[in-house]
């Protein structure tokens, strides 16, 4: 009886994830105020911010925010691709960085990575160390694309678990020339050995 109890309940659990993914709104079609209500932070008055849309090379279609300073039109700015934690989206803490980098005269995009968000890719809610490192890269491709961007100053930024991506990142693609990490874990190694390296073959 527990375990049919058990089975019924994850099936719920899945069920009520997937009818939440599925509802979500496209921000295309939100109004500016319904959108800011998802966000964890205020704005910047001296950033704008925009939904883009860009494509990884497993064709993973990704759904980010572009901040640029405001009044930087005719510039070439330096730029950065922001994401993480793992699980969390573009309307959280990368986002927070991104526009706290905005405002210090980057351009930058906060991105969900794929099988996150609004972002696709199937199954939800996992993790894939080479197609989330792909993500870094597909944000510099779209990056480099922008006309107000210095193609040789685009760096990035991992945040939590998606800190051992950037790194991944950054060890193959040349284009990225600076990278940082904040609350960084090798989450490829805790998922097979445990925090510390706790769990033994046995």
């Amino acid at each position: 009886m527990k375990i049919i109890t058990t089975v019924m309940a994850l099936s719920f659990l899945f069920m009520g994830q997937a009818f939440a993914q599925n509802k979500k709104s496209n921000p295309g079609k939100m109004n500016a105020t319904e959108q800011n209500e998802h966000y964890t932070f205020q704005l910047s008055d001296k950033v704008t911010r925009k939904a883009v849309t860009f494509k990884n090379r497993y064709g993973i279609i990704l759904s980010g925010d572009l901040y640029l300073p405001k009044n930087a039109e005719n510039e070439k700015l330096a730029a950065l691709a922001i994401s993480g934690p793992f699980g969390a989206v573009k309307e959280q803490s990368s986002g927070l960085y991104a526009n706290q980098m905005a405002e210090r005269g980057f351009a930058v995009i906060a991105f969900d990575p794929s099988y996150t968000g609004e972002s696709g890719g199937e199954p939800r809610n996992i993790a894939s160390p080479d197609i989330n490192t792909e993500d870094f890269s597909a944000a510099v491709d779209f990056l480099g694309l922008q006309k107000n961007v210095d193609r040789n100053k685009i760096g990035i930024i991992g945040i939590c678990g998606f800190g051992g991506m950037a790194l991944n990142a950054t060890a193959i693609d040349k284009r990225i020339k600076a990278v940082a990490t904040t609350s960084m874990y090798d989450m490829t190694r805790v998922i097979s050995k445990g925090y510390n390296d706790v769990v033994t073959l046995e």
